[in-house]
């Protein structure tokens, strides 16, 4: 019998065997029928003679390319388009602007009602307050977290947490009062109120919303040193809801400060200086998760200050010597004069120490 390999008439004249047939191998499989660049018109298409030829080009003739490249062209092009409207229509130098309400202040200078003496004992200067004070955030009277209509006491914790952590570092800390240091009280806001907040600290002005004393209790280290780091405090922080998805907590605090004249003075005289400070804090849903808060109202009450000083950049300390200072009268306020706004008013200091 003849070679079951081979055709049955045998191998064509002029073929080649099975031995000499080196192409036998190749295998022309579906994959490699897809990826022909031509493709051989149909006995119908030939039949209809539209197309004039016998083959025709597959996907885009010489440009045609693997589907994951050209899935990978059309999203270049399509980030690019996007880039392109965006970088368009976007305004330049675009910042957050403040959403919500806005923080307002309230600054009060408190002017001596006679002469401004040293506290008794330099070397101890709180222990001519009377009872009720505390040691710097002992003092803040914070609540038990309890559950409002619409918070979990756990949520409430949170949110007593922050503001603890903002009175902390806007009443306290030494680097904030002394060391004109921001950027820590920044990062506890919200941020919307972002943009409001470096406005009042790189160019503060008395419009009652952009005082740096607003946002904080901050002397000029320039002119005035902390005599210890310690702060007497006292008062209380309220919970409340503003609406269903908002907190707001309420704080009403007295902080009594020790200071000095700032670098090395002979005169070791420590004068005590008392900031009244009632914040209002919103706290929402999302600012809860984010550890932020927002700070809506600041009615600052401080002295002895002369009431002729500005304050919203820095709080402005009458400072006392050993042989007192004698303060000028407050200035008469004229209530017709409406060039003056009505927000600046001073006040007379009452007694700190008992």
């Amino acid at each position: 019998m003849g070679d079951p390999r081979e055709p049955p008439g045998g191998t064509p004249e002029g073929g080649s065997s099975d031995n000499d047939d080196e192409f036998r191998s190749v295998v022309f499989d579906e994959s490699f029928v897809r990826a022909a660049r031509i493709q051989e018109l149909s006995a119908q298409e030939r039949l209809a003679g539209a197309l004039g030829r016998a083959t025709r080009p597959r996907g885009w003739g010489r440009l045609a390319m693997p589907r994951p490249a050209l899935a990978l062209l059309l999203v270049v092009v399509l980030a690019f388009a996007a880039a392109v409207y965006f970088g368009i229509s976007a305004p330049r130098g675009q910042v957050v602007q403040p959403s919500g309400t806005q923080l307002t202040v309230s600054l009060t200078p408190l002017a001596p009602a006679g002469t401004v003496t040293a506290a008794a004992d330099h070397a101890a200067p709180f222990a001519g307050l009377p009872a009720g004070y505390a040691d710097g955030s002992a003092g803040f009277g914070l609540p038990a977290a309890t559950a409002t209509a619409h918070f979990t006491g756990s949520q409430v914790q949170r949110a007593l947490d922050s503001v603890q952590q903002y009175l902390v570092l806007s009443e306290l800390a030494p680097a904030t009062l002394t060391a004109n240091e921001t950027a820590q009280v920044r990062k506890l806001l919200t941020a919307g109120e972002l943009a409001q907040y470096d406005d009042s600290t790189n160019a503060p002005r008395d419009d009652q919303h952009h005082a740096a004393t607003g946002w904080m209790v901050r002397f000029d280290p320039g002119q005035v040193a902390l005599a210890t780091d310690t702060v007497r405090t006292a008062g209380s922080v309220h919970v409340g809801e503003l609406d269903a998805d908002t907190l707001e907590l309420t704080t009403d605090h007295t902080l009594v400060y020790a200071l000095r004249p700032a670098g090395t003075t002979s005169d070791p005289a420590v004068t005590l200086y008392a900031v009244r400070r009632a914040v209002r804090v919103d706290v929402s849903r999302a600012d809860l998760d984010a550890g932020r808060l927002r700070v809506v109202d600041a009615a600052v009450q401080a002295g002895p200050s002369p009431c002729t000083a500005g304050q919203t950049d820095y709080l402005q300390p009458l400072l006392a010597t050993t042989a007192g200072v004698r303060p000028s009268s407050p200035p008469a306020v004229d209530p017709t004069d409406h060039g003056r706004p009505a927000w600046q008013t001073c006040g007379v200091l009452g007694a700190i120490a008992g």
